[in-house]
């Protein structure tokens, strides 16, 4: 596995992005823990939850849960494993998604996901999408003054704009390390975020990073239908490799800040994700891909 730097961390250069683990269509708990366990033995040493990610209606925190025990039991050395978790979203019984940033709601949530995942500090915590109704230097501050009492480690934003992130910088200095937007060959709208995440030197984490490669892709909410690109079946078709891989192998191509984390569902599914860290693409194979994604 190839590595990347988070925060100054070395981690995997491909991701588990765990959401598919706890939400509508999720696998039994069996399955579930052996998805983790799978990205574990291929060298996955990022795992991004949040502690919305659970069935609409349902307490917070069951990814977090989840991926606390799968740690928990492996069976190798997890020293180095690195839990992003968010706060900031909820998901109500009418299965819709809010967002709430006020300061109070914010320590609460990290103050519960410190519990839950049973550590003396939260890895990476990030502010799960702006709350229009609160101003973003509060929501900001609250995960300051967490990581001033130790509380967290590292601090990132998602769903954010080039603004957003800039006052981001401005406020939270050092602390803040990473960028999470959706980007994937089909959506390319924070391709400006994507620039200035890595001017900044800071992580930046494509989520939904597989949309466009069928009309079946793992995505998240409020994901639009994607558009197949067929160049990306045709050169993993030519190299021997998956779509999957491909997808991945591109975006980790744009910079080297890129860390994708993939959804997952089942241990096979993660496993070929995995392996995209170590395949690299001819410059002729990444015009071709740039070209159809343009």
């Amino acid at each position: 596995m190839d590595h990347r730097t988070l925060g100054g961390l070395r981690v995997s250069a491909v991701g588990l992005g765990a959401m598919p683990l706890s939400v509508e269509g999720r696998p039994d708990e069996s399955r579930a823990v052996a998805t983790v366990h799978a990205a574990l033995d291929a060298g996955v040493t990022l795992l991004d939850t949040a502690d919305s990610y659970h069935l609409p209606g349902a307490p917070p925190g069951h990814n977090e849960d989840l991926l606390a025990r799968a740690v928990a039991t492996y069976g190798g050395d997890t020293s180095d494993v690195l839990i992003a978790t968010k706060g900031g979203r909820g998901r109500p019984a009418d299965g819709s998604w809010t967002v709430t940033g006020t300061p109070r709601h914010l320590r609460a949530a990290a103050e519960a996901s410190l519990k839950r995942l049973g550590v003396e500090a939260i890895g990476l915590y990030q502010l799960h999408k702006p709350d229009p109704g609160v101003p973003y230097e509060e929501s900001l501050g609250a995960l300051r003054d967490l990581a001033d009492e130790g509380k967290i480690r590292l601090v990132g934003v998602s769903n954010a704009t080039t603004d957003q992130i800039r006052e981001a910088h401005e406020i939270l200095g050092s602390r803040l390390v990473s960028v999470q937007n959706r980007y994937s060959p089909a959506v390319r709208e924070s391709e400006p975020e994507l620039r200035l995440a890595t001017g900044l030197g800071l992580a930046f984490l494509p989520w939904s990073p597989l949309g466009g490669l069928s009309r079946s892709s793992l995505d998240g909410p409020s994901q639009r239908e994607p558009v197949a690109l067929p160049v990306f079946h045709k050169v993993a078709r030519e190299r021997g490799v998956s779509p999957q891989q491909v997808a991945l192998a591109w975006l980790l191509s744009l910079s080297p800040t890129v860390i994708p984390i993939p959804g997952a569902s089942r241990p096979e599914t993660i496993a070929d994700s995995a392996r995209a860290a170590d395949l690299e693409l001819t410059p002729g194979e990444l015009r071709r891909l740039n070209a159809a994604t343009a």
